[in-house]
């Protein structure tokens, strides 16, 4: 399963929900929904969120069963 992890990063930048609409072109509405888990983000979206937080779009995703060897 994969995690969003777009509040954790944005958290880290100390980055308010205002200032990262503004700066990702996505609606204050679309960032909530999308941090609280109510709506999945399409590729597009995520891009926009990694040049917002200005870090790559990887950064943004948790691998949470891992891998197995």
């Amino acid at each position: 399963m994969i995690k969003i992890k777009v509040w954790e990063v944005r958290d880290k930048k100390h980055m308010s929900l205002r200032k990262f609409a503004a700066l990702s072109g996505i609606s204050k509405t679309e960032i909530n929904n999308i941090e609280n888990k109510v709506k999945k983000p399409t590729v597009e979206t995520m891009c926009a969120i990694a040049r917002a937080l200005q870090v790559p779009v990887t950064d943004l995703f948790e691998d949470t069963k891992g891998l197995k060897a």
